[in-house]
């Protein structure tokens, strides 16, 4: 059974913050807000958490998709090759926001992820998720929740997150409303900046 924990964005209780995170350090999977949908995220140093979201999403984790959501540019050279001027300018520009940025992937890697070629980073615009990854001293590895009704796509109602996820997280962050619409991704692992998938960002500034 998971636990419903309201945090409001404004100003994260510090006392509710270090509960999200010691169920983070023990191996938890969160459901938590960012600046467009709910999130899925677990420890990216904790393996058996890792499993259980690829269980869940129903990939094998080596070839999952999964997102890095990270505090800041600061300790993106633990998993990203050295980037180039341009690169890094765009980075600056957009973060924290709604983008999603494939980019090539180093060799220290997390163990799960060492064949891949390339990583999503996500730095989002919401302080409950930063504070999230910050308290934590290392990046969440994450995903979106969808939801099976295509026309809705995304559940927004933090509720009926629960009532859907009961069973298979441990915590659900109530930081409000979601958004219904994911974040734009933007493949940088090449020359010229691709638009994978238009989401909430805009792409006028690529």
């Amino acid at each position: 059974m998971a636990e419903l924990l309201r945090i409001y964005e404004e100003n994260p209780n510090p006392r509710d913050m270090a509960k999200v995170i010691k169920v983070l350090k023990s191996g938890g999977l969160v459901i938590y807000p960012t600046d467009t949908v709910y999130g899925l995220g677990c420890d990216i140093t904790n393996i058996k958490a890792l499993e259980r979201i690829a269980r869940i999403k129903g990939v094998k984790l080596e070839k999952s998709n999964f997102s890095f959501i990270c505090h800041d540019l600061s300790n993106l050279s633990d998993y990203v090759k050295q980037i180039d001027t341009t690169t890094f300018k765009i980075l600056k520009r957009a973060l924290p926001g709604p983008y999603t940025f494939i980019l090539p992937g180093s060799k220290s890697l997390p163990h799960p992820f060492k064949k891949r070629k390339t990583v999503g980073i996500r730095v989002p615009d919401n302080r409950i998720a930063l504070e999230m990854v910050k308290q934590l001293g290392n990046p969440i590895v994450s995903t979106s929740i969808r939801d099976e009704d295509e026309i809705i796509e995304y559940t927004t109602d933090p509720e009926l997150i629960l009532e859907k996820w009961d069973n298979l997280v441990d915590l659900v962050v109530d930081g409000g409303y979601g958004d219904n619409e994911a974040s734009t991704v933007i493949d940088l692992s090449q020359e010229i900046p691709e638009v994978i998938r238009e989401g909430k960002g805009s792409t006028e500034i690529f």
